[in-house]
């Protein structure tokens, strides 16, 4: 079994896709770390080795954890299987 991408803890909002070439359609095997258990999802969309795709829906304002970790907030809807990054996730911080 191929594992697309990884999911550190069972709370959090995103895997991190780990291998290339993912592509919208595509059904992804991912692993939860912490729980050493697999899901398994479409992607809506193409997502590059390294980012990042929702394992739940996000609305608008809702946190991203990562690694058990907040690291922004999404500015749109997010559903699952949708690639994370600077269009649609941004820090809190400013």
């Amino acid at each position: 079994m191929t594992i697309h991408f990884v999911v550190h803890e069972d709370g959090d909002s995103v895997g991190v896709v780990v291998v290339e070439g993912v592509k919208a359609g595509d059904t992804l095997t991912g692993w939860v770390m912490e729980q050493d258990r697999t899901l398994a999802m479409k992607a809506l969309d193409d997502i590059p080795i390294g980012h990042k795709l929702a394992i739940r829906d996000l609305a608008q304002g809702d946190t991203v954890m990562k690694y058990g970790v907040d690291i922004g907030r999404a500015i749109a809807p997010i559903r699952q299987g949708g690639y994370l990054h600077v269009h649609n996730v941004k820090t809190k911080r400013w």
